[in-house]
This record gives structure tokens, C-alpha cells and sequence, in this order.
């Protein structure tokens, strides 16, 4: 790359100053690799092919690594601790977002002084726009370590806290949305509910009550938001007719909050009325990359997790897929020479496909044999443990009786638990881009956010970013910040 030439990506050479974009694609809290290689057989079937041979969006990626991702109090993960590893750099306590491992879980006056900051924070800071945009509630634990610093990650409006940590001082993970860092650019998901007075029925679902507002102080967030951005070209939306109307090029701000709590599974979702993660995708790059410094979008495809805690496989794989499609539409829309992108997962979870099936077998079918031990059918897709264990008269459920191809069938798992639980291995790590070559080989998990900084020249280490003649002058060199971390969310 040329001295004087500006190049838009995260990573560049030791004498350009700053990727302009960079996209985090959490790729889903709880996406394994059993997962991706599911989701690609998955892909692939509803194409009408076998689906061995497809390739996802980051197959296409050039380089991949490992990421270790326990926690520093736990071996096998939550996304909280997960989330402020590969967001802050720094590994953390499980069920703790955006502090360091001197906080105690649910601990106010441990907050203090133990507060950590973002790889969104960093960015925003240099002057690139930021965006989030997560299937889950946007208080949950991946988007909150982008923002939030909460010694609880359950902490979601002030309803859910303890009178002790609100004496204290400590703050909502909604409430810390709007006020830690100012003015972030997008934002999109689901958590309505927690943005609205306690009670107050919700604008659509008036009628359900566990919908309705839960903010104990009172106070209107959304409309708050509303009247600081009336004179900023800020938007509010909360159905997909309102977003889609939407003129990019006229928008600089966007708060959209498309359900109460968590968005619907893709899978149900009613696609007159709610945006696909892909549709979310494309609205945020629209606004964002019109900021000549470049922007920084942290994408979460939340509900694979969900799917996957419910021992429910068809809806988890349906969301790895969609967060396949929003991968490739971020991709149409930022060029590979000036974007950094990045799709990990925080963790992943005991799910696995097996039993010797055939080429080209459905990946919700029945594996070609039955067990030599108790004579019955199985089906490829098991969990090692969760809600899926049933038994009949004292045996192993019999499957063949049952409607195993069912958006919400429970697949059968070893272990009798109301909630199947995460894995403790290693998750993939794929990225591509200005300085991509850096994730490579096996890396602690806080390692990520810090290869996305050095490659854009942004936070504290910057001292690669002055040019050949030792001008302090920095030059992004990426306009575009993409780490596109499709995190499932956990729920444990």
C-alpha cells in the first residue's frame, strides 16, 4: 500500500494509521462449530442441494483461528464474561458485563473503579459512527458489554435490581444504554419493555401485561431519546414498515425496538410486521458508513443460543442461517480492502449431530440405524443434556411416534435439565480484511478486540500509527470498523 494512499479496513501496514470500518458479527452466543457445520448442511438442503458441499458467508473468509473461551472464574462460559472478552479485552467473571474479573457478580459497590471500555467505545471516541444491532433484547449480555458496566447481567431496567445496588448508585443496563456513551448511532433489537414506566401497556401488545413497561423510576427512555435527537435527524421506530420507510441518507441517529423483549425466532417471526436481522443489517450500514472516519457495527444473531437452551435444534439452525444471509449482505455493501470483519461466537453449547447418517440426509432426520442397546430410532441432531430427555414407561422415548421435523421438537439429550447448557470448547474465529492475517492459530478470547484496534488505530495503542517520518498525524486507513459477532445469547 502506497504511503499516501487511504485504505478503509481495520488492519493495515505499520505505517497507515486506521481501518475505517470494522464489523463484529457476533455470531451467535453459542455458536460452536457443530453449529456452523449444521447451519451449512442446513443452508445448502433448502437450496434443494445434498448441503455437505455449501458454503456459508464465512467459509468464505480467508482466515480463521481459535478462540479459548472460559471465563476467569469459570471453565465452561456465560456470554456475559464471553461478550467482555471479545468486546473490552479483557477476560471477566461469568455474569458480569463490561468490569473486569475485580468485580463480584451482583456486588454493587464492586463496580467502581473496575469498569472497563469497549471496542465500540474506542471507536466512537476516534470519531467513526457505532451501531448495534442484535435478534435479542439490546440490555442483554452481549450488546450490554458494548456499553454497559454492571456487575449483574440480569440488571435489565431497575425492576430487576436489588434496593441495595439502586442505594448504592449502580445503574440499569438500560439506562447506562442511553447515558455512557453519548449519542451511539444505531441501535436495534428487541427490550421495549424495559425502556417504559412500570405498567404501561406496550404499543403492540397492549393487552398482554407481561409486555408492558417495568421501570420502577418512572421514566420514559425511548421518549427521552426522542426529545435529546428531534434536532439531529434521529428516528424511532418499533415495527419493519417504520424502518423500511426510512431514507438512510436523511437519518443520523436510529433507535428501533421491535419487541417487548427478545425478537421472535426467525422461524416465526411475521415478516409484514418484524425485520429480519439481514434487513437490520442493511439499514445500519446505510447510515453508518456515511461518516467519512468510517464506522464500527457490532451485529448479534442472539437467538441461535436460545434455540439452542431450548434443546430446540430446527429454530437455532434457522437463525444460524439468517445470520448467514446478514453476513452476506454486509459483505455486498463494504469492500474487503477497507473493512475489517470478524464473525466469532462467545460460546458454544453440548449440541452435536452424529449416527453415521448419509450424504445428502436430512439434518433433522433419523440416523440410518437403530440403537443396539434398546432397539429404537435416534435422530442425528442430539444435545448432551437438556430439556429433550424423555422417558416412556420407564424407556427412551421412542422418536419414530413422534413429529421429530417440528420447528419446536426437543431434541433428545443424555442429561434430564429445564435448560441445556453451553459448551466449554473453543469456538472458530473467522475474519477477513486489512490485517485479518493477525487472527490465526489459537488466541485467548480478549485477544480479538485488540487485533480490531490496532489494525483501525484506535484506543490506547496507537504508537504503530505514525507515518514513516514520525508525523503523529493518523490516517484511517479503514473507514469502515465490521466485527460481525454473531453471538448467541445465553440465558443461563
Amino acid at each position: 500500500i502506497p504511503r499516501d494512499k487511504t485504505v478503509n479496513a481495520f488492519t493495515v501496514d505499520m505505517w497507515h494509521l486506521s481501518i475505517q470500518h470494522m464489523i463484529n458479527i457476533s455470531c451467535c452466543v453459542g455458536m460452536g462449530v457443530p453449529t456452523v457445520t449444521a447451519a451449512r448442511i442446513l443452508k445448502g438442503q433448502l437450496n434443494g442441494q445434498s448441503g455437505e458441499e455449501t458454503r456459508l458467508e464465512m467459509d468464505k473468509f480467508p482466515f480463521v483461528s481459535l478462540a479459548k473461551t472460559y471465563n476467569t472464574n469459570a471453565q465452561v462460559p456465560d456470554s456475559a464474561g464471553t461478550a467482555t472478552a471479545y468486546l473490552c479485552g479483557v477476560k471477566a467473571n461469568e455474569g458480569t458485563v463490561g468490569v473486569s474479573a475485580a468485580a463480584v457478580r451482583s456486588q454493587c459497590n464492586t463496580t467502581k473503579g473496575n469498569e472497563v471500555t469497549s471496542i465500540l467505545r474506542w471507536a466512537k471516541d476516534s470519531g467513526k459512527s457505532v451501531g448495534i444491532v442484535t435478534t435479542t433484547r439490546v440490555n442483554h449480555a452481549t450488546p450490554s458489554a458494548a456499553y454497559a458496566h454492571s456487575v449483574d447481567r440480569d440488571w435489565y431496567s431497575d425492576n430487576e435490581m436489588p434496593p441495595e445496588a439502586l442505594q448504592a448508585g449502580c445503574k440499569d443496563i438500560a439506562r447506562q444504554l442511553f447515558e455512557n456513551i453519548p449519542d451511539i448511532d444505531v441501535i436495534m433489537g428487541g427490550g421495549r419493555k424495559f425502556m417504559f414506566p412500570k405498567n404501561q401497556s406496550d404499543v403492540e401488545y397492549p393487552d398482554v401485561l407481561k409486555h408492558s413497561g417495568t421501570r420502577k423510576d418512572e421514566r420514559n427512555l425511548v421518549q427521552e431519546w426522542k426529545d435529546k435527537m428531534k434536532d439531529k435527524k434521529g428516528y424511532y421506530v418499533w415495527n419493519k414498515k417504520q424502518l423500511l420507510s426510512l431514507n438512510p441518507n436523511n437519518v443520523d441517529y436510529l433507535l428501533g425496538l421491535f419487541e417487548p423483549s427478545d425478537l421472535t425466532y426467525d422461524l416465526e417471526r411475521n415478516t409484514d410486521t418484524d425485520p429480519s436481522l439481514t434487513e437490520m443489517v442493511d439499514v445500519a450500514i446505510k447510515i453508518l458508513r456515511k461518516n467519512p472516519s468510517g464506522f464500527y457495527l457490532l451485529v448479534e444473531g442472539g437467538r441461535i443460543d436460545h434455540g439452542h437452551h431450548e434443546g430446540k435444534a430446527k429454530q437455532a439452525l434457522h437463525e444460524a442461517v439468517e445470520m448467514d444471509r446478514a453476513i452476506g449482505r454486509a459483505g455486498l455493501m463494504t469492500s474487503i480492502h477497507d473493512t475489517l470483519t470478524i464473525v466469532t461466537a462467545d460460546h458454544s453449547h453440548v449440541f452435536s449431530f452424529g449416527g453415521y447418517t448419509a450424504r445428502g440426509n436430512t439434518i433433522f432426520g433419523l440416523a440410518p440405524m437403530v440403537s443396539d442397546v434398546d432397539q429404537k430410532p435416534f435422530t442425528s441432531i442430539l444435545y448432551g443434556n437438556g430439556p429433550g430427555y424423555k422417558l416412556v414407561t420407564g424407556a427412551r422415548e421412542n422418536v419414530s411416534t413422534i413429529d421429530y421435523q417440528d420447528n419446536n421438537y426437543q431434541a433428545q439429550a443424555a442429561v434430564p435439565l429445564s435448560m441445556e447448557t453451553h459448551g466449554g470448547e473453543d469456538v472458530a474465529v473467522f475474519a477477513k480484511g486489512p490485517l485479518a492475517h493477525l487472527l490465526h492459530g489459537v488466541h485467548e478470547q480478549n485477544y480479538i478486540p485488540h487485533v480490531m484496534a490496532y489494525a483501525a488505530c484506535i484506543g490506547q495503542n496507537r504508537d504503530h500509527c505514525l507515518s514513516r517520518d514520525g508525523a503523529a498525524a493518523l490516517k484511517p486507513a479503514l473507514s469502515v470498523m465490521a466485527a460481525i459477532l454473531t453471538v448467541t445469547r445465553l440465558l443461563c
